[in-house]
């Protein structure tokens, strides 16, 4: 990803910022400049809950390069709140243990480095809440 990029993702991927309409309410998650609900074009920033449910997940065997050392991993639709899901790799959990409508937790973590001795970026993966 280019730092010029990665600079404008920081606060959405670091901070799990989403964007709120001030008219009608709708949450979206990065944010937008126009809602797609009512065409109002102000939102003001709310922090995303980092707890929520598992919606689906498949497991990537074959990934792109970025992620080759770390193949296979299980990627996921987390339910969020407000209607927002994002996408996050699930972590420290075994294939057969993941289902659908399970809580998760997102974490803070490492998703990859550019390269032997490239920039290591940073954002949230989804680990299973256990009891």
């Amino acid at each position: 990803m280019p730092p010029s990029r990665a600079w404008r993702d920081y606060p959405q991927r670091y901070r799990l910022e989403a964007g709120r309409c001030k008219k009608c309410g709708k949450t979206f998650y990065p944010p937008r400049l126009v809602c797609d609900k009512c065409g109002h074009r102000e939102f003001e920033t709310v922090k995303l809950p980092t707890e929520g449910k598992l919606a689906t997940y498949t497991v990537i065997r074959t990934p792109s390069s970025a992620f080759s050392d770390s193949a296979p991993f299980a990627l996921g639709l987390v339910d969020v709140g407000d209607g927002v899901r994002l996408m996050a790799q699930i972590a420290d959990a075994k294939f057969e243990e993941l289902k659908v409508g399970m809580p998760v937790r997102l974490e803070f973590r490492r998703l990859y480095s550019d390269g032997h001795e490239g920039v290591n970026h940073y954002g949230h993966k989804a680990v299973p809440v256990r009891e």
